[in-house]
């Protein structure tokens, strides 16, 4: 159990996924704008880093290692990913039409969100159990949203700032990333 506790707090805290090995940037710093809008693309980017962690395992260990085929490594796990992505998507549309549409065009690239292909790469190559692997992308699913809520707070009180003009929008937005990333760094003593 300590292990599966040890495996939770490196990838959410010192091994976050966006803030300290710099994955997945762009919805990042597109989506971060409203808390709304961040809660519904962390939960959609969880789901697809999840399943995908999971299925992208399986694949590997009993389709392309017995094959040895593992130089299609990078293909397969795209097409697992790109047919969660449409699932989410199609979900989305019927069930959540606001957040459909607060998401715009980040929601179909979750299918490039190199955070999720990231992490099924890191689980294969650090030989991770099957339950590890799980554990694994479950971290880093929450490491994400936890970077996504924390920026999306931090922009909203910045629109009520007195900012100079050359700083508003991205600028502001970067810099705040590069201050979250060295306050992260901080956990990097932590294991």
């Amino acid at each position: 159990m300590q292990e599966y506790f040890i495996i939770i707090i490196s990838a959410v805290l010192v091994n976050n996924i966006v803030l300290s090995q710099f994955l997945g940037i762009c919805p990042f710093l597109g989506v971060s704008k409203k808390l709304t809008a961040s809660l519904g693309m962390g939960g959609a980017v969880s789901f697809v880093l999840v399943l995908s962690g999971s299925i992208t395992w399986l694949l590997q260990q009993y389709v392309l290692n017995p094959f040895k085929i593992g130089y299609m490594q990078t293909v397969a796990f795209i097409l697992v990913i790109a047919a969660l992505v449409q699932f989410v998507e199609m979900v989305m549309r019927k069930f959540t039409p606001p957040l459909y549409k607060a998401l715009g065009i980040y929601l179909p690239l979750i299918t490039t969100n190199c955070a999720v292909l990231g992490v099924a790469i890191i689980n294969i190559q650090k030989d991770l159990s099957f339950t590890k692997a799980l554990v694994n992308s479950l971290g880093h699913s929450a490491g994400f949203t936890l970077a996504l809520v924390l920026m999306s707070g931090i922009r909203e009180r910045l629109e009520e700032a007195d900012i100079p003009e050359s700083m508003q929008g991205a600028p502001i937005a970067l810099v705040v990333a590069a201050l979250m990333s060295m306050a992260f760094l901080g956990f990097s003593g932590l294991l």
